[in-house]
């Protein structure tokens, strides 16, 4: 899909959309308990469908409604025939549900994207080798078996926060106790955090027994609790982009209490302000492409930590610094930083490129609300945000259909 965005300003009142990262993790606890709950305010983005259709593969009961689903009941160490679960382009679930998926002795392969099984899952990889787990890697598939046993857990802190996640969502299964260490630097420490508060609801205790140090008590069981999903702080980060460069939108639905890491994007709006700063996204790499976006529109900025960035959906460093350089602003990347100089935002003469990843699409759209353009592969969005267009257009931005557009213009006869 690609889409004409014209020079416009968002004005108006909107909800933010359900965090994506509370949902992945509230649906597969809620799956974990012993009879189904409802799981409200959920948006049926293609990662979220994706985690529901492997839980549903796993054996728990889902009753999809309009707005959420009602689910549960999912044993872990059933058995039976081998499974395939179709994880489609996302990271989480794959990484959430891969240590699920070693407590049987069920042989489970996990397709995907071919960027998806691009992306890094060492530390996986390393357990099954040190637990003498069956672990098959090919170009379109992983292929596993348990089951999954006790151990003394080493983690690279520098890599992904999800792999911690998966094993705590794991490890209070098993028949005695567990101890995950995350090596030193730790990055994206909030997402570990927001899976903490996630797994505290369904009574799942795991204790902190030092610096970045957790033991796993054993035999666990996860409680059945109700919840309705909180607004995302990442998809409203981009509502607040859109505000500093002269929007005026009021946003309802975030919780100031939340412990997702996103939320402190306001502070790095301050922080821009009239002048260059230099800001670490080491644990919200999330936001680097919308401050990079913004920082294009204003005096420039300095983004460290961000190294993991290549390892996401698109190397969004590399990316990013291509569109921006269709905008007249040069941006330099290195292993750990990113440079994107002061310039002036000039209309791009060649559409812009998505690069398949959902947060460039949206960061490069909120710049084309000011100097307007082209974006291709703006279908990017559905895998966070499906109505992200959507509530632009509702808040008065103007979208229209590059093909449609040709056609007026007599471009396409």
């Amino acid at each position: 899909m690609d889409l004409i965005i014209s020079p416009s300003q968002a004005i108006g009142t909107v909800t933010a959309p359900p965090s994506k990262s509370m949902a992945h993790r509230q649906l597969i606890a809620a799956a974990l308990a012993r009879e189904p709950r409802a799981v409200e305010n959920l948006d049926w983005s293609e990662d979220i469908l994706a985690t529901l259709d492997c839980l549903r593969v796993l054996g728990a009961s889902v009753e999809r409604g309009e707005t959420g689903v009602v689910i549960g009941a999912l044993d872990p160490f059933s058995q039976g025939d081998p499974i395939t679960l179709p994880c489609r382009e996302s990271g989480s679930t794959l990484r959430f549900l891969l240590p699920l998926a070693l407590l049987s002795g069920r042989e489970v392969t996990f397709t995907g994207s071919p960027r998806l099984l691009e992306r890094p899952l060492e530390p996986y990889e390393h357990i099954c080798a040190r637990q003498r787990l069956y672990y098959n890697r090919q170009a379109d598939r992983l292929t596993v078996r348990g089951p999954l046993r006790p151990d003394e857990f080493e983690l690279r802190g520098d890599l992904s926060s999800q792999f911690v996640t998966g094993l705590f969502f794991a490890l209070p299964f098993l028949e005695a106790p567990s101890r995950v260490s995350i090596l030193s630097p730790v990055e994206s420490k909030s997402y570990i955090d927001m899976t903490l508060a996630v797994l505290r609801n369904y009574g799942i205790r795991i204790v902190g027994v030092g610096n970045d140090r957790y033991h796993i008590p054993a035999k666990q069981k996860y409680h059945p609790h109700p919840v309705k999903v909180e607004g995302d702080w990442s998809g409203a980060a981009i509502l607040q982009a859109l505000n500093f460069l002269g929007g005026n939108i009021r946003i309802r639905g975030l919780d100031e209490l939340s412990s997702q890491g996103d939320k402190v994007f306001a502070s790095c709006l301050r922080a821009m302000q009239g002048k260059k700063p230099t800001l670490n996204v080491s644990d919200t790499p999330d936001l680097a492409p919308i401050l990079m976006a913004v920082a294009a529109a204003g005096r420039g900025a300095v983004l460290e930590g961000t190294g993991r960035l290549q390892y996401k959906e698109s190397d969004r460093g590399t990316a990013m610094a291509l569109e921006l350089k269709k905008f007249g602003i040069q941006t330099v990347v290195d292993e750990h930083r990113i440079w994107v100089e002061d310039g002036t935002l000039q209309t791009p003469s060649v559409p812009l490129d998505s690069h398949g990843d959902h947060r460039i699409a949206m960061a490069l759209t909120v710049l084309l609300t000011l100097v307007g353009g082209e974006l291709k592969g703006a279908e990017a969005v559905t895998k966070s945000w499906p109505g992200f267009f959507d509530v632009l257009r509702s808040l008065g931005i103007v979208i229209s259909n590059a093909e449609e557009k040709c056609i007026e213009d007599g471009s396409g006869i």
